[in-house]
Order: structure tokens, then C-alpha cells, then sequence
């Protein structure tokens, strides 16, 4: 798999890591709007190729597949047109502002026979696996709880008049979006669709959300997810049954460690052998595409189109609005 990547923000250092470790996958190319910072991305990781054009990109027959980590409100447009020029595509969380952007994106990579993927780490841990394996011994569910809170170092300058893009309706920031979306995957991929869902945000003047706490109702049980860029916080995932508790430490973002208790008996677990959290999801991606799995790429792609539509009905619950509508 052969990767170029568009971005040049910590995510993407994170990511092109990931894929120094993964077998069968590397990055020819990077680009970015500033030749500097594209010449900086690639000086790091001995990337021999830069682009200030992405029309040019694309034009690069020996690239497979594009990795997007640009602003929010930017994922469709630059993912539309990669798939337009034959490349596979992998998005990073959120995957699309809207439903719509969604649905438009999923049909044209099934239209062009293409591989569409979202970046959320998540789901492809080992940890989350042995969360999913051992849900049963703790009963019947009757409440999730999960926290991430990360305070923003472009906080303080939203608070000194400036809106940086994270902080703004114009590129589909926001807290919800940005860092609860963590959260609503961890929950989503577990137990599925809830029957509603409402948001209730801390909002700045511009109407962005700067933190928030979504709840998802389910028929037996509720989800409480909060997510806050204004604030720091214990970070953590809670799932509690009628016969005991599981807890991640370092909550949903990282699946550090699971620890389940059922009485007086606790058990603590980690199958996570590797730091770099992005390695597991380029490993499977790279898994995916070698095998031409696409029945495996659709059926994560029907459930990243169902984690869209329940963000943008929370966001939409919790009166944040962005260009994108």
C-alpha cells in the first residue's frame, strides 16, 4: 500500500509512524498547501516526494491510496476528489461534516470498486477486542460512562478573539466532533444505533461547542459520553453490569488497559504490545487491502455512515450548526 498523505498537523507524525512499523505499507508523498511545512513532514520521515498541488498528487500513478487529515469541514471535498482519480482512501475521524457527505462518498467508492476507510484507532485495538469478548461476564448492561477530556492548546487563543479551526463552524470543529467522537465510537461499535440521542454543550459566542456531554439511550441501558476541549481531565471508559464493572484506563482514545471487577475478584488486562495507537488500524487497513477484502472495507464503511448520522443528530440536538449544512 502505497500512501501519500495530505496534512502536516501532529495526527499525520502520529500516522506516518504507524506506518514505518506496518509491513507492506509506506508513504511516497506529502502534501501541503506551504512547501515548508510539507519539506519539514518529509525531511522526518524520508518521504521523497512533496506536493503544494494535489491535482498533481493525484496524478501520480505509483500512489495507492490517500491519507486525509485536513480541517473537518475539508474531508469530503479532498476525499471526492481522490476517488475521482482512482485512490483508495483512508479519512481521518470525523469522517465527513455530514449524513449527506457521507452517503455521496461510500456510493462513489462502491461506484469506482475503491476503498474508503475511517481513521478511528479505536475500534481496531486489541484492548477493545477483549472488551467486546468479556461484556458477558458482566451481566446484564444498565450504564456506560466515558470521559475524554483533553485541554486544547488552541484554547486560550479562542479565548483572546482568534478562531482557530478546530474552534470553528466554518471547518466542522468543535468538541463533539473533534474528541467526543471518540467516545461514541467506543459505545457505537459495541452496542449499536441508540433509539435517540440528545448533546448538551458548553458553547463559545461563535456557537461552537468547547465541551459537551452526548447521551445515548438505548433500550436497556444509557450511555453517557463527555468530551471537553476547555478542560483537562481523568480520562476513562465505564461499562457497568448488573454483576460487576469493566474500566479503561486512559479511557476510549487509548484502550490502555482494561480492568474488569465482579465482586471482590479483579482482573487486568492489556494485549497492547505496540505505543504508537494509529499502528493497529494501519495494520488492518494494510491487512484489508493486500487481501482486496472489500466486503470487510463496505461493511466498516455501513458502520462509519451509521456513527455520522448519530453525531450530526447530536450535534444538531445540541444546536451547533456548520457550513457544511
Amino acid at each position: 500500500m502505497n500512501i501519500a498523505t495530505i496534512g502536516t498537523g501532529s495526527i499525520v507524525e502520529l500516522f506516518l509512524s504507524a506506518v514505518e512499523e506496518v509491513d507492506g505499507a509506506q508513504c511516497l508523498a506529502v502534501y501541503s498547501r506551504k512547501e515548508e511545512t510539507a519539506e519539514r513532514l518529509a525531511d522526518q520521515f524520508d518521504i521523497s516526494a512533496i506536493y503544494t498541488d494535489l491535482a498533481e498528487m493525484l496524478q501520480n500513478e505509483a500512489i495507492d491510496c490517500i491519507y486525509i487529515a485536513s480541517p473537518n469541514s475539508l474531508h469530503f471535498e479532498q476525499a471526492y476528489l481522490a476517488l475521482q482519480h482512482g485512490k483508495h482512501v483512508i479519512v481521518e475521524k470525523p469522517f465527513t461534516s455530514t449524513s449527506r457527505e457521507a452517503e455521496q462518498l461510500i456510493e462513489l467508492a462502491k461506484e469506482k470498486q475503491l476503498m474508503l476507510f475511517e481513521a478511528i484507532s479505536t475500534i481496531h485495538m486489541p484492548n477493545y477486542k477483549l472488551i467486546r469478548n468479556h461484556l458477558d461476564s458482566l451481566g446484564p448492561i444498565k450504564f456506560i460512562q466515558c470521559n475524554y477530556s483533553q485541554f486544547s492548546s488552541r484554547y486560550e487563543k479562542l479565548m483572546n478573539g482568534e478562531t482557530p479551526n478546530v474552534f470553528n463552524p466554518k471547518f466542522s470543529g468543535g468538541a463533539l466532533a473533534d474528541i467526543n467522537i471518540y467516545n461514541m465510537h467506543f459505545v457505537m461499535n459495541l452496542f449499536g444505533v441508540p433509539e435517540r440521542v440528545s448533546y448538551m454543550a458548553n458553547k463559545h459566542a461563535n456557537g461552537i461547542d468547547t465541551s459537551g456531554v452526548a447521551v445515548m439511550k438505548y433500550p436497556n441501558y444509557i450511555a453517557e459520553c463527555v468530551g471537553a476541549k476547555d478542560t483537562q481531565s481523568m480520562n476513562f471508559a465505564m461499562i457497568q453490569g448488573e454483576k460487576g464493572y469493566l474500566k479503561v484506563v486512559g479511557g476510549a482514545n487509548g484502550c490502555q488497559e482494561v480492568v474488569i471487577t465482579n465482586g471482590d475478584r479483579e482482573i487486568t488486562m492489556n494485549a497492547q504490545l505496540k505505543s504508537n495507537r494509529l499502528y493497529y488500524e494501519v495494520a488492518e487497513f494494510q491487512k484489508i487491502f493486500q487481501m482486496r477484502d472489500f466486503q470487510r472495507c463496505y461493511d466498516l464503511l455501513d458502520y462509519t455512515k451509521s456513527v455520522v448520522g448519530v453525531l450530526e443528530s447530536a450535534r444538531k440536538d445540541g444546536g451547533i450548526s456548520f457550513d457544511a449544512d
